[in-house]
């Protein structure tokens, strides 16, 4: 069950695609739901020729009807009822539900699961609360996080990407919290690719290039990138798209923009960087600095989520302090005025990832659907048992 899906390609769809990659080489048995491009059921449709559903690594893909926000059309989120996830559910008959982001369609998802006892794994990506400030919604954010809050306490199992995420759920009162990272294509991303062609093109005079990968939107904070856009001898490489992609191009003038990149042409264009930056504040985890640090490039972020535990200060790149565009500036201008140091992190930031393969990771997430069916035996266990007065079967029933 994912909240978001091809064909929008973002840091959720990656993931699943990695994981639904894994499971068909395992020879598992899965089926995805996930939201439409219309307000309408998506009836049985071909794909590539093959009659029948659509299919993603041959596993069946059921499209439950959606609606696109009101400022970012490309993304869905999903309606309908839960009575309609739970007869998806009942027909598939899953040992487990893997509940990618969870927010609408998930929590949707986890009720449905619940009613019909399967144990549910919900993986926390997305912190959807902090957002609601950037989207001039400052009243929302406490409503969000009651609703984060229920997602997660009704879950079998929270998988949390980052240390922060972990200690940032578990003060708010969520238990049965296991962490669960990325793992990073180290064929695609790598210093082979650096083209000495596309940084021609880029910039014929030279220049060192500075860049961002990610959504044009809102919640990355790309236009904390001015301070950078006028460094002398260098150029800002904006890779993405997204709502706010005129806006930027007005803010950074002497920016390039490259525009949405996947595939090998991704891969090309990080590794012919020479410093990464993201100014995000919202990461879980942040994927594409991974992405950069397997392609030998250091990395400049800021000191708060997922950037935490994947930058090493000093080693394979900088952090620094929420709001302090100033140290955003003088970290990426040391890495670009000492070519030295620059090589030396980009090469201790290669060799931090080589072994954070999605094949070790997935492997490690097929032990946490096992631990949540074990859980969820014992909850439901528990639950036909006198308990102590004010205990729940779930709290019963730790993770061990």
């Amino acid at each position: 069950m994912t909240e978001s899906f091809l064909p929008h390609m973002n840091g959720v769809t990656n993931s699943v695609l990695h994981v639904l990659a894994h499971l068909r080489r395992r020879g598992d048995d899965v089926t995805v739901i996930a939201p439409s491009d219309t307000m309408f059921e998506v009836p049985p449709r071909t794909e590539l020729g093959h009659a029948g559903r659509e299919r993603c690594e041959g596993f069946p893909v059921i499209r439950v009807p959606s609606l696109p926000l009101p400022d970012y059309p490309k993304v869905r989120v999903a309606a309908g009822f839960v009575t309609r996830i739970r007869h998806l559910l009942a027909e598939i008959r899953p040992d487990v539900v893997h509940v990618a982001s969870p927010f609408v369609l998930g929590w949707r998802a986890i009720q449905a699961a619940e009613a019909l006892g399967i144990p549910t794994v919900s993986i926390y990506q997305t912190e959807v609360p902090t957002y609601a400030a950037r989207y001039r919604l400052p009243w929302a954010t406490e409503l969000l996080w009651q609703h984060v809050d229920r997602m997660h306490t009704s879950s079998t199992l929270t998988l949390v990407p980052s240390s922060f995420c972990r200690e940032q759920l578990s003060r708010r009162g969520i238990k049965r919290l296991k962490t669960w990272r990325r793992g990073v294509d180290t064929a695609r991303f790598t210093p082979e690719r650096r083209s000495a062609e596309l940084r021609a093109q880029i910039s014929s005079t030279g220049e060192k290039l500075i860049g961002f990968v990610g959504r044009l939107a809102a919640e990355k904070q790309i236009e904390d990138l001015q301070v950078l856009d006028a460094i002398p001898g260098s150029r800002l490489v904006i890779i993405g798209s997204g709502p706010q992609e005129e806006a930027l191009r007005r803010r950074l003038p002497r920016a390039h923009f490259a525009g949405f990149q996947s595939g090998d042409e991704l891969g090309r264009h990080v590794a012919s960087l020479d410093v990464f930056v993201h100014p995000g504040e919202a990461e879980t985890f942040c994927q594409t600095i991974q992405e950069a640090m397997a392609a030998a490039v250091p990395v400049v972020a800021v000191g708060r989520g997922g950037p935490l535990d994947l930058v090493d200060v000093g080693r394979t790149g900088w952090l620094y302090r929420p709001g302090d565009l100033g140290g955003m500036r003088s970290a990426v201008e040391h890495l670009l005025a000492e070519d030295s140091t620059r090589s030396t992190f980009g090469r201790n930031a290669f060799e931090t990832v080589q072994d954070r393969t999605w094949e070790a990771v997935s492997n490690e997430l097929i032990g946490h659907y096992s631990r949540a069916v074990e859980v969820n035996r014992r909850v439901r266990s528990l639950r036909t048992r006198p308990r102590r007065s004010g205990t729940t079967a779930a709290e019963a029933a730790p993770v061990s």
